[in-house]
């Protein structure tokens, strides 16, 4: 059931963001503003948490009128190494968000030791500075190094002159303070978290490919996540080797619940701008620092999570037929991710090295899902000799044919593969979920109800006319390893039927009619002439 109250809160939130947005991108492009207001958020989520944290600790130690944002500097660096250790990262009193913005609304400003005065970008350039070195040398180092590097202060995008920038700098302090965010010990809306997703879909659906390539749409990733979980309330670690701004990883929480994951989030993302947006969506999903493991780097030259592997459950949307290495690189073969298949994914088409190294790395009681670009389903060459592989060792569980235009900056019908190392029979499913949609303005979306009917029929690994079919290994190979669901399960002609015998009747009616109609005209005509 809908709560009312909450659905009211999220529409609110969700208008406040976009006012700060419509105010400020005139300066900068939405899907590079996202960076200012997303880095913004993260800095009044960490210094909310962090007062939070200590004000807690406080108060059930009988001092109940304590507010560490009140504290003096000095007092509190006392604290600073304790803090680091538990939370991962230390901020000072004054240089807390509530305080920042205060100073900058109040005009007062900073000064430097020599008494110049310090303008609010170099105060909040600062600040970021500290709070990443805050975590040096600490457990929690590789999760916030550069966490900031994206918030260029001093970024013409932000205004031609310095005055322009902190003009609109102060602007952005003001509208996120504004957002109603709740207590950060509050997580049953998730307000920060939701408000990341809700920023991430207006920029990605606004920025066309450069913003679609880094985000999964909410109901895709949780179809992937479901389809991953059924029968199951834990899972030891979620992997994603592609892993974007991480919304992918984070739906194991929201279906299964934050203390089902029991052993942590890992992933790795080449892109620089886009791994830092992964780790700061960890943050604002309330993951603590020792619960996550995000890397940057190429999955596939240079994995990052060996000593972490095997995963229960691995859940992507990697790039589509990028180019990687390929053959070009001699090791490759013999790399045990990819060895076993006897052949190497084409260099112009990495799609297939994604879902060996993911299968490689799957837990023997786990499970992929793995969104796929359909032409690896049925091209020849080493793609088909790895589908063989595939389907030889009975590692493809389910292919299902999505509908067309869900994802940001393509139109294309994209495919899930589901692979397991321990099926219980020797079969494929094939479902053909292309109509299981609603058109939403440029784009179709998953509802509930499809996605419900998708991974029941996944469950059950059920035949449904027109929409599954379970093929036996002889059905696949005698379709030379085949896996369009297109050859599996057969369309629904949705023509009308025609009835022959009403459809002639109907002929002769308008053919005697037509007669009659060309007696009487005739009739008319020489009526007409013998009066002339």
């Amino acid at each position: 059931m809908v709560d009312m109250k909450k659905e009211q809160e999220r529409d609110e939130l969700h208008r406040a963001i976009w006012a700060i947005a419509d105010e400020l991108r005139g300066a900068v492009d939405g899907w590079d503003f996202k960076n200012y207001v997303l880095g913004t958020m993260f800095y009044r989520y960490i210094s909310e948490n962090l007062t939070a944290y200590i004000n807690d600790g406080e108060i059930e130690a009988g001092n109940t009128s304590f507010d560490y944002a009140k504290l003096k500097d000095t007092e509190a660096k006392e604290a600073r190494a304790g803090l680091v250790q538990e939370k991962g990262f230390f901020i000072l009193p004054s240089e807390l968000f509530c305080n920042v913005r205060a100073k900058a609304a109040s005009g007062e400003g900073w000064t430097y030791p020599n008494g110049k005065e310090k303008l609010l970008n170099e105060k909040l350039e600062e600040v970021f500075s500290h709070i990443e070195e805050s975590a040096q040398g600490s457990a929690s180092e590789n999760s916030f190094a550069g966490l900031f590097d994206d918030f260029d202060v001093n970024s013409n995008k932000l205004g031609s002159t310095v005055a322009k920038r902190n003009e609109r700098l102060t602007k952005l302090l003001d509208g996120v303070a504004a957002m109603n965010l709740g207590s950060v010990k509050d997580h049953d809306i998730d307000a920060f978290g939701d408000a990341y997703e809700y920023l991430m879909t207006m920029y990605a659906s606004n920025a066309g490919k450069s913003g679609g390539e880094f985000f999964t749409p909410a109901d895709v990733s949780e179809l992937l996540t479901r389809l991953g979980t059924v029968g199951k309330k834990t899972v030891n670690k979620v992997y994603d080797p592609a892993c974007g701004s991480g919304s992918l990883l984070l739906k194991a929480v929201k279906i299964l619940g934050k203390d089902a994951v029991t052993s942590g989030f890992y992933g790795q993302e080449i892109n620089i701008t886009t791994y830092n947006l992964c780790r700061i969506n960890m943050f604002l999903h309330d993951i603590g620092f020792d619960k996550f493991d995000v890397e940057c780097e190429d999955t596939l030259i240079n994995p990052q999570h060996w000593d972490d592997e095997p995963f229960e459950l691995i859940v992507s949307n990697p790039p589509y037929s990028i180019k990687w290495a390929g053959d070009e690189n001699p090791l490759l073969i013999n790399d045990p991710r990819f060895s076993p298949a006897g052949v190497l994914a084409p260099k112009s088409k990495a799609d297939l090295a994604f879902i060996m190294h993911s299968l490689s790395w799957l837990a023997s009681n786990g499970t992929a899902a793995i969104v796929c670009f359909p032409g690896i389903m049925y091209r020849g060459g080493a793609e088909q000799k790895i589908r063989k592989y595939l389907i030889d060792n009975n590692f493809v569980d389910c292919i299902i044919q999505l509908p067309s235009n869900l994802f940001f900056g393509t139109s294309i019908a994209t495919c899930i593969m589901v692979m397991k190392k321990n099926k219980s029979d020797n079969k494929t499913l094939f479902i053909d979920a292309s109509n299981e949609c609603i058109k939403v303005t440029n784009n179709n979306k998953l509802t509930p109800e499809n996605i419900d009917r998708i991974v029941d029929t996944f469950a059950k690994r059920a035949e449904v006319a027109h929409f599954s079919h379970l093929a036996g290994y002889d059905e696949v190979a005698e379709n030379d390893y085949n896996l369009s669901v297109s050859t599996y399960v057969e369309a629904e002609d949705t023509r009308e039927k025609i009835d022959i015998v009403k459809l002639n009747a109907e002929i002769e009616e308008i053919v005697l009619r037509e007669d009659e109609l060309r007696k009487a005209i005739r009739n008319i005509v020489e009526e007409i002439e013998a009066g002339v």
